[in-house]
């Protein structure tokens, strides 16, 4: 069974992404974080995986500092009602345990949206195992998995 970080590298090989996978050292903050880095704290995207309804979801990508828009998320999708699901749902339908989620690699290929800020910059984001970050291009990533972009965020 290939590790987290290895179907990382596997799924964004395949689909012509360049993925640096770097150590990540601990952090007690988004800022520290960002520090540590040498990032901005919206370089660093959190892949959060929405529950559509039963058996159905998708991820999306949010800037650090910001939070979705649970408004804006429903009108664009279309639904009346999203959520975060549980932790362990959230790791049966991606392969991946909260902290480390990426939709390269997932074990299933949910749709995905992207807040417009992921646009146009390098940004760092799950690697598929604690204790690493992966840096991509943003524009690649949301070209990669036919994003849909949009404002989808509101300040933390």
């Amino acid at each position: 069974m290939p590790t987290g970080r290895e179907r990382v590298m596997t799924d964004a090989a395949a689909r012509g992404v360049e993925v640096r996978i770097v150590e990540r050292p601990p952090a007690s903050s988004l800022q520290e974080a960002a520090t540590l880095l040498g990032l901005e704290p919206a370089d660093i995207v959190k892949t959060l995986v929405v529950k559509r309804h039963e058996g159905d979801y998708l991820f999306a990508l949010v800037p650090g500092g910001r939070k979705i828009s649970w408004a804006k998320l429903r009108a664009l999708v279309g639904v009346n009602k999203l959520r975060l699901p549980e932790a362990s749902l959230a790791l049966n339908a991606t392969g991946y345990e909260r902290g480390t989620i990426t939709p390269f690699g997932s074990t299933t290929a949910w749709p995905v949206y992207a807040d417009t800020m992921v646009a146009g910059r390098r940004v760092a984001m799950g690697a598929g195992e604690h204790g690493y970050s992966a840096f991509v291009d943003g524009d690649e990533l949301i070209a990669a998995f036919d994003a849909t972009v949009a404002d989808i965020t509101d300040p933390e």
